[in-house]
């Protein structure tokens, strides 16, 4: 009974707080300046469109840690919230100054990386950094860089993946539902999983095409700290490989496209990431946002199927 009463009630105050901030955006023209070299696909109706969702993400944090407060839960919190913070800096300088370049690339990953840093030495202090059960690591020498490295990764893979109306909310709920084959069965998991659902349902619910709304730089870093840190805490690094399998590629093609063009000035796809591509190409972009979670949900289930049974 507790367990739904905290469904349901993080279900439909997410619902509510999102209703009220899109009103208030609305009312203030906090939309997202859409970029000049993007998809110009939808851009009068999406450069209308309330573009920081992401901020109720940080505020039922805040509830889920009133409700449940120990120190586990203000660890695990901690990093979600704090690379939340560092994308509302961006999504706020990108409203101030009506552009779609906000916290200037260079300065963001120095701050993320900084966050993660000291993220990770926290956990590490507190003995529960681990690559995998039963992997040993004597002194984390491999675990520590390995986990700095895919937290910083992870964050930055689901803001790539921020691109179609669904497409990381989305991704992210097959991700946690993915995580139940990852990660132990305990109350705090529970609590945890149920918690970052449904907060993440009530967004998606303003989210699927016509999007009413987008999660910004907030959201997008918000979740991608948030899925990280589910994996690391628990002492299961490498369950962010499976859990994240479509922001992967998404960010992997991204990197692909850059070092082609850079080295052999040559494209591969015709817009990176990956999703754009196929919006190139011509398909609807319900169709490609329905594809992905398709190949997410296959490809992490049929990974994380192999990593637990190692």
């Amino acid at each position: 009974m507790k367990k739904f009463l905290i469904a349901f009630s993080f279900f439909a105050l997410s619902v509510a707080l999102q209703y009220f901030w899109i009103k208030f955006q609305r009312h203030e023209h906090l939309t997202q300046q859409q970029k000049t070299y993007g998809v110009n696909i939808d851009v009068e109706i999406k450069s209308k469109t309330p573009s920081m969702g992401g901020v109720i993400f940080l505020v039922m944090s805040l509830v889920a840690l009133c409700v449940n407060f120990s120190l586990d839960s203000f660890i695990f919190w901690s990093l979600p919230v704090a690379s939340g913070l560092v994308g509302f800096v961006d999504d706020w300088l990108k409203f101030r100054t009506h552009t779609s370049e906000g916290f200037r690339s260079l300065a963001k990953l120095k701050v993320q990386l900084i966050i993660c840093a000291v993220w990770v030495m926290l956990v590490f202090i507190r003995g529960d950094l681990r690559l995998w059960p039963g992997v040993y690591d004597a002194g984390g020498w491999l675990a520590i860089p390995l986990a700095f490295l895919m937290i910083a990764g992870t964050i930055n893979a689901v803001n790539i993946t921020d691109g179609l109306d669904g497409l990381a909310g989305g991704s992210f709920l097959i991700s946690l539902a993915v995580m139940l084959l990852l990660i132990p069965v305990s109350d705090f998991n529970a609590e945890i999983l149920i918690e970052l659902f449904f907060m993440t349902a009530g967004f998606l619910f303003f989210n699927l095409r016509p999007a009413k709304t987008f999660m910004g730089d907030t959201g997008s870093h918000f979740l991608g700290g948030a899925l990280a840190a589910l994996c690391v805490i628990n002492g299961r690094t490498l369950a962010i490989i499976p859990a994240g399998f479509i922001f992967i590629i998404e960010m992997l093609s991204s990197a692909v496209q850059i070092f082609t063009i850079r080295k052999l000035n040559k494209k591969i796809f015709l817009m990176a990431p990956l999703h754009h591509h196929y919006q190139k190409k011509g398909f609807d972009e319900t169709a490609v946002t329905l594809r992905f979670w398709l190949v997410h949900a296959v490809g992490a289930t049929l990974l994380a199927l192999a990593i637990s049974s190692v």
